[in-house]
């Protein structure tokens, strides 16, 4: 079973990124579960959503504390969350980040990659300069270096779960597939 946990701000679509990773592993054939995590329910405030995805049907229903992928979609989030505890130590951490892999100090040294999401968020005139809603986005990043799910079933559980700007949201997950930049696990 693969776990994913997503770390963002309210209103960027962590929740809503989750679920449509869901629907994308549906789409291939998978086993999926999606649930969020609220604390302080208000914009900006963190905000933890969760994905399984499995070969068969999935019966824990509890939070994930060791996953296998961690996506960061707000990287302010670096000085205050310890975005990777419980991260498996040859596991995938997926940032935000107008930075290359090994610029980003986050003492992880599993495999990191990052893009631009917020910058593609934008271009392509999802959310404002203040909120930037980059759940898209980082899919298609996510499609590219997880190789859980392919970039069509991306696109496809985005046509079905996104009602609004569905072609902007969809040419967004394209262009962070083919930006997504890597650094493949520190050996020690």
């Amino acid at each position: 079973m693969l776990e994913v946990r997503f770390h963002g701000r309210g209103g960027q679509g962590s929740v809503i990124a989750s679920e449509l990773l869901a629907q994308a592993a549906f789409l291939e054939g998978m086993y999926p579960q999606s649930f969020p995590f609220f604390g302080v329910e208000r914009r900006g405030a963190p905000v933890t959503a969760y994905s399984r995805i499995d070969s068969r049907p999935i019966s824990v229903r509890t939070s994930i504390t060791t996953p296998d992928i961690v996506v960061v979609l707000d990287s302010s989030l670096l000085r205050t969350v310890t975005v990777t505890s419980g991260l498996k130590p040859h596991g995938l951490l997926l940032l935000n980040s107008e930075g290359f892999p090994d610029q980003t100090r986050v003492g992880f040294s599993g495999r990191i990659a990052t893009v631009d999401a917020t910058g593609i968020a934008l271009a392509h005139g999802l959310g404002s300069k203040s909120v930037p809603i980059v759940n898209t986005a980082i899919l298609g990043a996510f499609a590219r270096v997880s190789g859980v799910v392919t970039l069509e079933s991306v696109l496809k559980a985005i046509e079905k779960g996104v009602p609004a700007k569905p072609d902007a949201n969809r040419e967004a997950a394209a262009e962070a597939f083919e930006q997504v930049r890597v650094l493949e696990a520190v050996v020690a």
